[in-house]
């Protein structure tokens, strides 16, 4: 029997895989086998259409051949175009992201198959793709410039893996294949809920803050019920002031239930009403209107709350409906001006920050055993730290302290107090382990709490362990999908792939960041540090002078004091990624 005959000749590879298969398939193996049949399937059609051979598929991989390179790049944006379609009404679990490189060179044949350093390149380039990217070869760039209707951004040169000499590559811009729209969440495998701002039905406009703290005291009084699924405040007051449609508040947030409402204060009576609608349907399930004196606003929101949990789970125990009743402080006055706290410190902006510290410190001096007040003063400062508004650092970090340690010490039952007294501990004062057990105490008492999923996640990254900090993120925007400030869970995902040595991960989330808070200071430092480390000198560099505006006075220096990174090797990992990028000592 002869050998096959070996030939050469000149093609279009074009090399794919899924992004995070190994983790997927150790989560559900025969799902997770499923959902790429039925994305292949999906995809064969349009690499018929465009003259494209299946080459072979190992694992989660496939390779292409194509006789055009204009065929092999319009194929590889129809296919993430495709993708991204199918992901927006995907279950959860059935959601991938490919990512496609693309070479022009020679090859050898052999039988069906193509080897030779054509391949090995477009291999070595899907690895440095984005997530749901393309990424081409400057022979492929060269070949389709004026061709195409996508662009392209020179990455640079790059020393890709097992290929002798450095080669410039270029990456599509996503926006022009991909809407840059987020996939419309699937239902949680639980009851789910979104409780909308209520109505200020008082002749006074400023009045505004006491119905949107009725509201946050109910969304905090459901996230205790450990069956239900609560989407967080910050997406619910994404509609504030907006004539919805309930079915669609549904599908945007990935809910089964919402709860709309009312509130009228006229002096010292309050009137809240309340209706329970099915988002899927539309239907009605529950309204009813609680009415009372003042001193009663912790009993008409145990109310609503009973109610609501009552009319979603007719058999639930009464013991989770008692559980779900907190009532923060008995003084009124000290609850109003946590309210107007509330109101000040959702603002962020160095103003209302200050604002809104004044307004926690009243608080406390009206009823110093008030947990959840000492929690969001500590919160003031980690949100100053943050975003650079510390005048003295020793100290506001030892005032910070202080109000932690009472939130802690007092709300040892308040989810908010140890969530709050978890990140400043964690953040502010560099108590990497203290931190995280008071976030994840609060986890346990309240699973629902989005913020406290957010701040564990970076307390994991700065623990050094990003896999788990990518989890409570990713539950963290699952609870909170319509956030207006998803910019800092973007930011915290990219750093999180930044220290799983991710970098096309972290790049594609720090700018994801950006596009929504283009001054966001820590996902500048990810964009600028995943750059530099994959080798792609320009964008580091783009992303360095952007860091250098935002802050001329940054150096390597303080990292330490701006990022409390535990481990020592990531601690390197950081700093050799923003030197490299042009960080100045």
């Amino acid at each position: 029997m002869g050998q096959p005959q070996v030939e050469r000749r000149l093609a279009a590879i074009l090399a794919a895989d899924v992004v995070g298969f190994s983790r997927l398939m150790g989560v559900d193996e025969a799902g997770t086998a499923r959902a790429l049949r039925g994305h292949r399937e999906a995809i064969s059609p349009i690499i018929t259409d465009h003259g494209g051979r299946i080459v072979k598929t190992i694992g989660d991989g496939v390779l292409l051949e194509f006789p055009s390179v204009v065929a092999a790049v319009a194929c590889a944006a129809a296919i993430q175009k495709l993708m991204a379609e199918r992901n927006a009404v995907a279950p959860a679990d059935q959601r991938m992201l490919f990512r496609i490189g693309i070479n022009l060179g020679d090859v050898l044949i052999e039988g069906d198959d193509i080897l030779g350093d054509g391949v090995n390149v477009a291999t070595r380039l899907e690895e440095i793709s984005e997530a749901g990217g393309i990424c081409i070869s400057e022979d492929v760039y060269r070949q389709i410039d004026g061709k195409v209707d996508i662009s392209f951004a020179d990455m640079g040169l790059h020393h890709l893996k097992n290929i002798a000499r450095p080669l410039r590559t270029f990456r599509a811009h996503l926006e022009q294949i991909i809407p840059l729209r987020a996939p419309e969440p699937a239902l949680p495998d639980r009851p789910s809920i979104a409780v909308l701002p209520f109505g200020n039905m008082s002749s006074d406009p400023a009045q505004d803050y006491f119905g949107d703290g009725i509201v946050e005291e109910v969304i905090i009084g459901l996230s205790r019920i450990r069956w239900l699924f609560v989407i967080a405040r910050n997406s619910s007051f994404t509609y504030k002031g907006r004539a919805v449609d309930v079915k669609q508040v549904g599908r945007e947030l990935g809910v089964r239930y919402v709860l709309e409402g009312s509130v009228r204060r006229a002096a010292n009576r309050v009137r809240i009403s309340a209706e329970l609608v099915e988002a899927t349907t539309g239907v009605h399930i529950w309204a009813d209107r609680f009415e009372g004196e003042l001193e009663d606003i912790f009993e008409l929101q145990d109310r609503v709350t009973s109610s609501v949990v009552g009319a979603i789970g007719p058999k639930l125990e009464q013991a989770e409906i008692k559980r779900a009743k907190h009532k923060p402080t008995e003084n009124l006055d000290a609850y109003d001006y946590f309210l107007r706290g509330l109101a000040a410190l959702h603002c962020w902006s160095r103003e209302t920050n200050n604002e809104a510290l004044r307004l926690f410190y009243r608080a406390i001096e009206l009823d110093p055993e008030f947990a959840a007040a000492y929690g969001m003063a500590a919160r003031c400062y980690s949100q100053r730290k943050a975003s650079g508004w510390m005048v003295d650092h020793v100290q506001e970090a030892a005032e910070t302290e202080r109000l932690a340690r009472h939130a802690a010490a007092l709300g040892k039952d308040d989810a908010v107090a140890l969530c709050t007294a978890g990140i400043a501990f964690a953040y502010v004062l560099g108590a990497h382990d203290y931190g995280a057990d008071l976030l994840q105490r609060a986890l346990g008492l309240n699973p629902n709490l989005a913020s406290a999923w957010l701040f564990s996640g970076w307390a994991r990254i700065w623990l050094g362990e990003p896999e788990g900090a990518i989890d409570h993120l990713t539950r963290a925007m699952r609870l909170n999908p319509q956030d207006p400030q998803i910019c800092n869970a973007q930011a915290a995902m990219a750093a999180a792939y930044f220290f799983a040595g991710q970098y096309a991960d972290a790049s594609s989330w720090a700018h994801a960041a950006i596009r929504e808070q283009p001054v966001h200071f820590i996902a500048t430092c990810v964009a600028a540090a995943s750059h530099a480390l994959a080798g792609q000198a320009p964008e580091a560099t783009e992303a360095m002078t952007r860091l250098r505006q935002l802050d001329p006075d940054f150096r390597l220096s303080s990292l330490n004091d701006f990022f409390p990174i535990r481990r020592p090797e990531d601690a390197a990992r950081w700093a050799d990624g923003l030197r490299n990028a042009g960080l100045p000592p």
